[in-house]
């Protein structure tokens, strides 16, 4: 069954007469038995909830993984889930682009002293793959998060494996429409559900995909004690958001290509990441990884200091300056306000995320304040 088919099919209820088209909401803390438990029982609703089941089980059709995603209360708890794996004294390779909870976390550990952080320039394989000896963990977004570099995934995991090293993607920003990391040989897949998959800016969750079942059951069991699950509510509302999600990727990414076309050119844009550009440095190796575009984020540094970007967000009427991405309405920030953001990424980028709005709208509105910083 094709993607955009399976968002649309998957975790519905038995084709049975009378059934109801969409799963309910099942709410309930416990469940009735006798007997001695069996693995296969609900017992009590911090084990599971046969509303995230539904969403757990289209969310593994979609990512091809072999046994059903896990459901967390948001992308942070899943990401603290993951990371869990780094054993004790262990070493995570991390790139220096990251999503910046993952990287404030990762380094709040090691503080603590749970765990060593290798940082690494993901674009650079043989560096990353290099930086491997001896750690217990790869961490790899593609694209990364905010400056949308482009990792070559395959190369990385096949790196990782012949050295034993568990390997983690945050497909957050791609999509399993685009990337399906499991599908060459990463064992976790992480998503900030949150963003595209429920894509309403209306949910707070998170999820994880196992390449094998006893990695999945070894999490599964962690969130049974630790309880970093979502509500029943939220898992439906993330169901319903992933019934539009091809329609609103495809949307989004040709509004994106065609802004960042326009972006590029503007005499007030001093620079443009997005891999869809054929300008971009990540563009070729995207074009091989990327399956049906590049996505509906793009990075852009203003001409001007961090008050010309502030005044530009200040201006806009339709796109809508927050944090996050992956809506329906059209984002926009200057990442460096996170105090967590490298010094790496410029103080004055833009990131943009593309929403399902007019395209000429969103030009409007962009090329007004970026004709008032060129007139400057």
């Amino acid at each position: 069954m094709r993607k955009d088919t399976v968002v649309v099919a998957g975790g519905r209820p038995d084709h049975e007469h009378d059934a109801p088209v969409n799963p309910p909401v099942v709410l309930t803390s416990t469940y009735r038995g006798i007997g001695e438990l069996d693995p296969a029982d609900r017992t009590y609703a911090r084990l599971t909830n046969p509303t995230w089941e539904a969403f757990e089980d289209v969310l593994a059709q979609l990512e091809e993984a072999p046994c059903p995603a896990l459901s967390y209360a948001s992308g942070l708890a899943a990401i603290t889930a993951v990371l869990t794996l780094v054993p004790v004294g262990g070493t995570l390779v991390l790139p220096r682009h990251s999503y910046q909870g993952s990287v404030a976390l990762a380094h709040t550990w090691q503080e603590r002293g749970i765990f060593t952080v290798r940082t690494v320039d993901i674009t650079d394989t043989e560096a990353t793959s290099a930086a491997l000896d001896g750690a217990d963990m790869l961490w790899v977004e593609s694209p990364t998060n905010p400056m949308l570099e482009i990792a070559d995934v395959p190369a990385l995991v096949r790196a990782a494996r012949e050295k034993g090293v568990l390997t983690c993607v945050d497909n957050t920003f791609a999509t399993p429409l685009l990337q399906r990391p499991l599908g060459v040989g990463a064992d976790l897949v992480v998503h900030s559900a949150t963003k595209y998959i429920a894509g309403h800016s209306d949910v707070l969750m998170g999820a994880v995909l196992c390449a094998t079942p006893e990695l999945r059951q070894r999490l599964h069991s962690q969130r049974s004690l630790e309880g970093g699950i979502p509500g029943p509510f939220e898992a439906w509302l993330a169901l319903r958001g992933v019934r539009t999600l091809a329609v609103r990727v495809e949307r989004s990414m040709a509004t994106a290509a065609e802004l960042a076309r326009r972006l590029e050119a503007h005499p007030a844009v001093a620079h443009v990441r997005y891999p869809g550009l054929a300008s971009d440095p990540g563009h070729e190796r995207a074009a091989a990884q990327l399956q049906g575009g590049f996505g509906s984020v793009i990075s852009v540094v203003p001409h001007g200091d961090v008050a010309a970007a502030e005044r530009l967000l200040t201006d806009l009427r339709v796109w809508t300056p927050a944090t996050s991405l992956g809506g329906v309405e059209s984002l926009i920030e200057r990442r460096r306000r996170h105090h967590d953001e490298p010094e790496t990424v410029p103080e004055n980028l833009l990131r943009l995320s593309v929403g399902i709005e007019n395209v000429e709208d969103l030009w409007e509105d962009l090329r007004a304040g970026l004709d008032a910083l060129a007139d400057r």
